[in-house]
């Protein structure tokens, strides 16, 4: 046998074996890639977190009629978080433990996602967190598809004080991590301004008491209202504000946790003229928005809508696919490696990871309520914009001991288990 012979042999026995792995791979009964979806379907935070759900479904069955990933269909195992941290926390060994789903896919307030975070650190496993917080963190188990601060909060409240010209602002939220982080930063950034916080209050998630913090609003008499209430609490405050003669034209109010799904719950026409801060709105021109729009309404129904958490629950699962198409497994740590190389034409806009903090590029948008329940996009930051999860005003240290402080006084919760605290007994230390 000559070695020229023995070359071809070598060669044609790699390529026949190369060729059987690749049919085996495509086989339609080859073990399928399981990834976890763990979203509240019930309690108060379904209002939201359903509809995200929906869209986290609707790209894995888009990319299953594509042939699925790496020769395999995507199953999607979907479990409620029930709008309770203790299930949240459950759900997440449950999926990482029994289901060995290569990834997660879920949370909406951030009392869920801290919870679960050591978790997905202990078992080194991954999460993709689709919805804006507040920062102040930073794990390499956690992808983070929402926005941080600079990319929603600190420019709608820019945009109120340079358009509204507003100067006194009430701060009001669900009494959980997000509404008070984020309200300690918008402190800061107001009083650097030389403007005024005329109240802040919270409310206990779920809670429908909410008349006498309504009642301290009207009191104060501010020029803007700055909403962080999360879930199905926001129903009844706007119902209330109405009923105590409270208008958008007299005191107008920006939320940061209404989209367009939670105006679908509300009395639309009495919002008209309130502002949300997003980094996407149904409204969004551009052909690929237009046909995102079309394909989620056909799959559920002429009257569903798509929003800002529902667009980043689609967009991220795509952009974990690419992660893995080009890491050739589902290997975690394969796949963490190759997440900073990935953007994704989303219906937004581009999109992109920052290898640094694995948080996502985005455009910053103020939308004005309309009376079908959509938004008029006023302000857009013209670009995507660098995630930054902890803001200037303190040092790292400043703001871990201020968030270590809280879990500390809600007996080792990320959320106000029981009567409302006073803002001033959660404060940032100066050293």
């Amino acid at each position: 046998m000559t070695d020229r012979f023995r070359i071809v042999v070598a060669i044609t026995v790699v390529v026949v074996f190369c060729a059987v792995t690749l049919i085996l791979a495509a086989r339609p009964d080859a073990e399928p890639l399981k990834v976890g979806i763990l979203h509240s379907e019930t309690g108060t935070m379904a209002i939201s977190e359903r509809s995200v759900r929906d869209a986290t479904l609707m790209a894995i069955d888009e990319i299953n009629a594509n042939g699925g990933l790496l020769g395999r269909k995507i199953e999607p195992v979907v479990v409620d978080g029930e709008s309770n941290l203790e299930v949240f926390a459950a759900a997440a060994e449950r999926l990482i433990l029994q289901e060995r789903v290569s990834v997660v896919f879920g949370c909406w307030t951030s009392a869920s996602r801290k919870t679960v975070r050591p978790i997905f650190e202990k078992h080194n496993h991954l999460l993709f967190y689709p919805v804006q917080y507040e920062g102040l963190e930073q794990s390499r188990n956690i992808v983070y598809t929402g926005a941080t601060p600079n990319q929603q909060i600190l420019p709608a409240v820019k945009w109120c004080i340079d358009e509204l010209q507003a100067r006194k602002f009430f701060l009001v939220g669900s009494d959980y991590v997000f509404p008070r982080t984020a309200n300690a930063i918008v402190r800061a950034q107001i009083e650097a301004v030389r403007g005024e916080i005329v109240g802040e209050e919270y409310i206990l998630m779920g809670s429908r008491d909410v008349t006498d913090v309504v009642d301290k609003i009207v009191a104060a008499s501010p020029d803007v209202i700055l909403n962080t209430i999360n879930g199905d609490t926001n129903v009844v405050f706007f119902n209330v504000l109405r009923s105590k003669g409270v208008s958008a034209d007299q005191i107008p109010t920006m939320s940061f946790s209404i989209a367009e799904d939670e105006l679908r719950s509300m009395d639309a026409e009495s919002m008209v003229g309130n502002y949300a801060a997003w980094n996407y709105f149904q409204s969004a021109a551009g052909e690929t928005n237009r046909d995102f729009v079309a394909r989620f309404k056909a799959r559920y129904g002429a009257d569903r809508v798509t929003d800002d958490p529902i667009e980043a629950g689609y967009f991220g699962v795509y952009l974990w696919a690419q992660a893995v198409e080009d890491a050739e497994t589902d290997s975690v740590d394969a796949v963490r490696r190759r997440l900073g190389r990935q953007s994704f034409a989303a219906p937004q806009g581009i999109v992109s990871i920052e290898d640094e903090n694995q948080h996502t590029w985005k455009t910053v948008r103020v939308g004005r309520i309309r009376a079908d329940g959509q938004f008029d996009v006023v302000w857009n930051s013209g670009r995507p914009v660098r995630p930054v999860p902890y803001p200037v005003y303190r040092s790292r240290k400043q703001w871990n001991r201020f968030l270590s402080d809280m879990y500390d006084q809600w007996g080792g919760q990320w959320a106000n288990p029981g009567k409302t605290n006073s803002p001033k007994k959660i404060g940032l230390a100066e050293d």
